[in-house]
């Protein structure tokens, strides 16, 4: 959590991509996940497995439990480096090439909420992934698993949830106990979420592009909560409209639209910005990278730019500190599962980190990736990544084109080895392709870190130069 003038708020930012978006049609879900600036996040792969009865889980963070299935399908996961306070697996793509990411944080006003509070045993974010994606085979059933579980169990918390396979992209949003909505991101636009209720016109008549709880239409007429009630504006019937959002969340949304869509002048503090977005042109994932990496670059608000002191410490930048690690989830088209799936996963801070791709069919991730406490340890992929960072943040001016550098130069790399892999894969048996898959992957992962520890040791020595205690002679003396 994030603590900001006096309010607790998570900082998570999401983005989502049609796959008429992109110009090579894939779907891309993508999220920061922000929480603590020294938290460690590990990278798994879940095997399929086959249960002789129902499994059960059970939350160490707020006792909230629900049957499994017997059959859980394989899938990969970033969950936490300590189980105590919960999985928090946040990310990843299944064996039928669905990929979920769950939660961007979002807040509900307190009408909503008197009328059907929160459950504090009910699920969260740290239970969602474990308990949806292992049994969806597509992103409309991810939905429908999840609104479910929130209709019969409740939620503790307020969320918006990312769901794709290589056909739709949903986004779903909790904005009471026992109430949501979804809604289909349509195939040639994207959307960009910033910790609020984002879902805007809801039409019940459209089960195609959107889901909901069974009844919330009563439930809000009931309680006389539509503000308008010739429409049904979910973010203006459930979200808040505070000074908070306006500063806190909006300019995060601004900068995204402002980027993929510049077309369309907006002001950052807008209560208005549309959910749903038409980029200008064709995007690519490095236009995705860049803007889960951003901070307000070219104008007065970026930390690190040009502005005064106070534009400058104006809003809340999509990249900051406090990000544990940032994923893009692309499912490709004209592949098998296995093959098209591609979890890009990076770091640390993602302004001063590397997206890594692995294949949603790799069985096993690279040891770096296994290991890592909340004290550094050099062994630990989290540490790397976020060591890069540290030894950056001093010299941002001087540093800071090498980190850009090296992040050019592996796109670069890992492309290359992504083209090499896909035409190998063709034809390939379940056992060697899965072998192909996760040698490639673990090669990426590698290579990443590598290529990383070489810029670390090249700021390391550099650095010593640059002490406050250093002292230059006149050259006149």
């Amino acid at each position: 959590m994030m603590i900001y003038k006096g309010f607790d708020f998570s900082a998570c930012t999401s983005i989502l991509v049609g796959k008429k978006a992109m110009a090579d049609g894939s779907t891309v879900i993508g999220r920061n996940e922000d929480a603590k600036s020294a938290w460690p996040k590990h990278m798994v792969v879940h095997p399929h497995e086959e249960f002789s009865a129902e499994q059960e889980f059970v939350s160490n963070d707020n006792g909230f439990k629900m049957p499994l299935p017997k059959v859980r399908f394989k899938y990969s996961a970033t969950p936490e480096w300590t189980s105590e306070f919960g999985l928090f697996e946040e990310d990843g793509i299944n064996e039928f090439g669905v990929a979920m990411s769950a939660t961007e944080s979002a807040y509900a006003n307190e009408r909503v909420l008197g009328a059907d509070p929160l459950v504090k045993d009910g699920i969260g974010e740290e239970a969602m992934v474990t308990v949806v994606l292992p049994y969806i085979k597509s992103a409309r059933e991810g939905v429908k698993r999840l609104g479910e579980i929130v209709e019969k169990y409740g939620t503790c918390e307020t969320n918006g949830v990312l769901f794709s396979d290589k056909d739709e992209v949903w986004y779903l949003e909790t904005g009471s106990g026992h109430h949501f909505v979804a809604q289909r991101i349509p195939d040639d636009h994207y959307a960009v979420v910033a910790n609020q209720l984002a879902i805007q016109e809801i039409d019940f008549n459209d089960p195609d592009n959107f889901m909901y709880s069974s009844s919330i239409q009563e439930f809000v007429a009931e309680n006389h909560l539509n503000p308008d009630p010739t429409t049904f504006n979910f973010r203006n019937i459930f979200g808040t409209h505070e000074l908070a959002d306006e500063i806190y969340s909006t300019p995060r949304v601004w900068y995204g639209q402002k980027y993929l869509t510049p077309s369309v002048t907006q002001d950052p503090m807008s209560e208005e910005l549309p959910f749903i977005q038409k980029a200008d042109r064709l995007l690519y994932l490095d236009d995705l990278k860049y803007v889960l990496g951003s901070h307000f670059q070219n104008t007065p608000y970026d930390p690190i730019g040009t502005g005064s002191p106070e534009q400058k410490h104006k809003f809340r930048p999509i990249s900051l500190a406090k990000t544990q690690e940032s994923h893009l989830l692309q499912i490709r088209p004209d592949h098998k599962p296995e093959v098209s799936g591609l979890h890009w996963l990076a770091m640390g801070v993602t302004a001063q980190s590397v997206f890594v791709p692995f294949y949603a069919g790799a069985t096993d991730v690279h040891p770096a990736y296994k290991v890592g406490q909340k004290t550094y340890s050099k062994d630990s992929a989290y540490w790397v990544y976020k060591l890069l960072g540290i030894l950056v943040d001093p010299h941002y001016a001087l540093f800071g084109q090498k980190v850009s550098d090296l992040k050019k130069e592996l796109a670069v790399k890992f492309t290359q080895i992504i083209r090499e892999t896909d035409t190998k894969a063709k034809n390939l048996s379940d056992e060697k392709l899965a072998e192909l898959l996760t040698t490639a992957s673990i090669e990426m992962q590698q290579l990443g870190l590598t290529e990383t520890e070489k810029v670390i040791a090249e700021l390391i020595t550099e650095s010593t130069d640059l002490s406050p205690l250093n002292f230059k002679t006149d050259a006149n003396l």
